[in-house]
């Protein structure tokens, strides 16, 4: 069996960090998104993974390799145009060949791994999806379910039949290339995957819908990032490398710190994560907290925010609620600051 990871969208929402970058290689924990489909389709006994590509097809190749570092194979499936995810299993078909297959969206954080539903899935050869409770599912693909089975999936109704999400994970069949096959495209111009299960349906497969209760998230916006970054924090356990310096400072709770960072005359609060060679002097870190690799924090309070690789902040009396790009400056911000900032943005005050 092999994966399908999808991974070609623009991330338009989640505007400024896409501008410069990849929306799938935002970090989250100082893990870039793309790594937790990558890792838990391994966990699941699945090492050939092609992975859907768009304009940000480069960085994506030069951030991820051949796979070989995360012990799996890598193909890169170009999708010269964002015409649908059902498009994109469409375009994928060399890769996947006449055999199951599962698809994983690159931009959704699913805690607690898909080894089970991928077990059912060899166990019975029937297509399913992931299906979970959720407070807004006019943004989502919307499940009809009866006895565990999909009756129908509705993308993103006004008026929602269920409050059941279908979340980005999903075990399809040979069958699913010729359904898109004789897909039309929707009103937006795309073939959807909701009509190609649909499809499946109506040609009398049984689709499973088994429901999780893990934590779950679409990443679209930085508010999504962010409670990604606090669901993930709370997972790790404290661990400070040897190589590392904590000098006349306070570690609370659970806090990683890694090689090579210095951490002088402050207080970290966990859940939170320190990159490599970072640097933190008179501050407070935390909670809800992760700070990039060769990232600085100088007399300043950080709190709910990712600060990613190369930044400084310096004499900001409160950060908060705040995502970083690479290569920031801030200097002299008043206590409360919340900011959104892409990279090598510059922000002083007073």
């Amino acid at each position: 069996m092999r994966g399908l990871i999808l991974s070609g969208g623009k991330g338009t929402r989640l505007r400024p960090f896409t501008y410069s970058g990849a929306k799938q290689l935002v970090p989250i924990a100082n893990i870039p998104v793309l790594h937790f489909p990558v890792r838990q389709l391994l966990e699941a006994g699945i090492d050939e993974i092609g992975i859907v590509v768009g304009e940000t097809e480069q960085q994506i190749r030069d951030a991820m390799g051949d796979g070989s570092a995360f012990g799996a194979k890598f193909t890169y499936i170009r999708q010269t145009e964002p015409l649908g995810l059902a498009h994109a299993v469409a375009v994928s078909r060399p890769f996947l060949g006449d055999r199951p297959f599962l698809m994983y969206l690159g931009d959704n954080v699913l805690l607690g791994g898909i080894r089970a539903f991928v077990d059912e899935f060899r166990r019975t050869g029937e297509p399913a999806v992931i299906v979970r409770s959720v407070p807004d599912p006019q943004a989502f693909g919307v499940a009809e379910v009866s006895d565990g089975y999909l009756v129908r999936m509705v993308e993103k109704p006004k008026e929602p039949p269920t409050d059941l999400a279908v979340i980005g994970v999903y075990a399809f069949v040979p069958e699913i290339f010729e359904v898109i096959a004789n897909q039309r495209p929707s009103a937006r111009g795309e073939l959807e995957i909701a009509d190609a299960i649909n499809g499946l349906v109506a040609a009398g497969l049984r689709v499973r819908a088994p429901k999780t209760e893990a934590y779950w998230i679409d990443t679209g916006k930085m508010e999504d990032i962010l409670a990604a970054n606090r669901a993930v924090l709370a997972t790790l356990k404290p661990e400070v490398d040897s190589s590392a310096r904590v000098i006349d400072s306070e570690l609370v709770g659970q806090v990683s710190i890694g090689p090579g960072s210095v951490v002088v005359r402050s207080r970290v609060i966990g859940p939170a994560v320190i990159g490599r060679d970072a640097r933190i002097e008179r501050s407070v870190v935390g909670p809800d907290v992760a700070l990039g690799d060769r990232t600085t924090v100088r007399d300043s309070t950080v709190t709910n925010a990712i600060v990613m690789d190369d930044t400084v902040v310096e004499r900001c009396e409160g950060v908060v609620d705040s995502m970083l790009g690479k290569d920031v400056r801030l200097t002299n911000l008043a206590a409360g600051s919340r900011l959104a900032l892409g990279d090598h943005s510059r922000v002083e005050a007073g």
